[in-house]
């Protein structure tokens, strides 16, 4: 069996090794000699998957490393009978864990109070689902909007997109379709951001191009809403630097590569190629997990300033959105781009909260089950 698969995929050897012949390459690359022969492809999302690739190879199963597909044309592999895999809700821990440490910093920043404010989660599948329950931990407000399951389920706790407008935090969880009866494709435009009022905070985590990015960029410059959390930007890798100036927290789309996240997506397509050819025992990653980690609040810190200090040693969001802010001056735009893929690829992963022990003194004793509910494990002590 000879297997292509995107050399940044990580694992990738120990998966896929012992299969047959594994090729890797460069996901931006990619090219149709280097497939001709080849029985399998492993992608992740940089990576366009259709006929314009495949036409002419020996292609017979096809997986993405990733939670979202829209990169794929699935209508060509079924045309074709080829076979395909990929990842949902592999990163839906990752990106969730993001939010929450965004929205605490975003608070931090404004003297807000989470517990005083309400979140919009737009898209309630596997990473919105999360985020919900993220939120509600925090003490939020949630209001839920999923057209789709709203419709499948007539259940009206899922309200109309143009009824959580009024939401303090408006964050997208949705994948990106331009066609059916709800595109996603720049769902939040500058007609819905003139309607808004002052205050909103917009957070994509999802695709960039759910974004109007040039209409978001005149918002901000105006000042029409508050403020904004961007991981996914339209023409990436070229990213528009104007915009990452204004937005508060800017990051090169890595809200879901965790250690967990990565594991998880390449133990599953790997177990689809397994399933696809009939092959027992695909790979496990468990012996890859780090040992829990002990981390204490700052000192004489209590609430939201004390659970901002935890979830900062757990990931620090902030040196994602510097590492991303130090490409602004880069010259030509080419190689800016080049320097956000080498952001993305050479991500050290992080991992995720429950690889974490918070050690609570009396004074922070009543933050245990947030933490717990944030993923975290927890230890309390009493300090003598």
């Amino acid at each position: 069996m000879i297997i292509t698969v995107d050399e940044a995929i990580p694992y990738w050897e120990e998966a896929f090794s012992g299969l047959g012949e594994v090729r890797p390459f460069s996901g931006r690359l990619l090219n149709k000699e280097a497939i001709r022969d080849a029985d399998a492809l492993i992608v992740r999302t940089i990576t366009r998957v259709d006929a314009s690739i495949l036409e002419g190879s020996a292609v017979r199963f096809v997986a993405a490393a990733s939670a979202g597909i829209d990169h794929v044309d699935l209508t060509y592999l079924r045309s074709r009978g080829i076979g395909f895999g990929y990842a949902p809700g592999s990163n839906a821990d990752s990106v969730s864990e993001y939010i929450a440490t965004a929205l605490c910093v975003f608070a931090s920043r404004r003297n807000w109070r989470l517990k005083d404010k309400s979140v919009a989660v737009i898209g309630v599948g596997n990473v919105g689902s999360r985020v919900v329950g993220i939120a509600r931990a925090l003490g939020m407000e949630v209001l839920l909007c999923d057209p789709p399951v709203r419709d499948l389920t007539h259940d009206p706790e899922y309200k109309n997109f143009n009824d959580i407008l009024g939401a303090d935090f408006l964050s997208f969880h949705v994948p990106l379709v331009k066609d059916g009866p709800y595109p996603t494709f720049h769902m939040l435009d500058g007609k819905i951001l003139d309607g808004l009022s002052p205050g909103r905070v917009c957070i994509n985590a999802s695709r960039g191009a759910v974004f109007n990015n040039k209409d978001l960029r005149a918002a901000l410059h105006r000042k029409k809403i508050e403020g904004a959390i961007l991981d996914v930007w339209e023409d990436e890798p070229r990213i528009d630097y104007s915009l990452l100036n204004l937005v508060d927290i800017g990051t090169p789309h890595i809200a879901g590569s965790s250690l967990d996240g990565k594991i998880r997506a390449t133990e599953m397509v790997c177990k689809a190629l397994h399933d696809f050819y009939g092959i027992p025992s695909p790979w496990s990653g468990d012996s890859l997990y780090p040992n829990p980690v002990p981390i204490r609040p700052g000192k004489r810190l209590a609430g939201q300033d004390a659970l901002l200090s935890v979830l900062l040693q757990a990931y620090n969001i902030l040196d994602d959105d510097r590492n991303l802010r130090r490409l602004a001056g880069s010259a030509p735009l080419s190689e800016a781009g080049k320097g956000f893929d080498r952001l993305r690829s050479g991500y050290r992963f992080r991992p995720e909260f429950r690889h974490f022990t918070v050690v609570l003194n009396e004074q922070c004793v009543q933050l245990s089950v947030l933490f717990e509910a944030l993923g975290f494990q927890v230890r309390q002590i009493a300090e003598t």
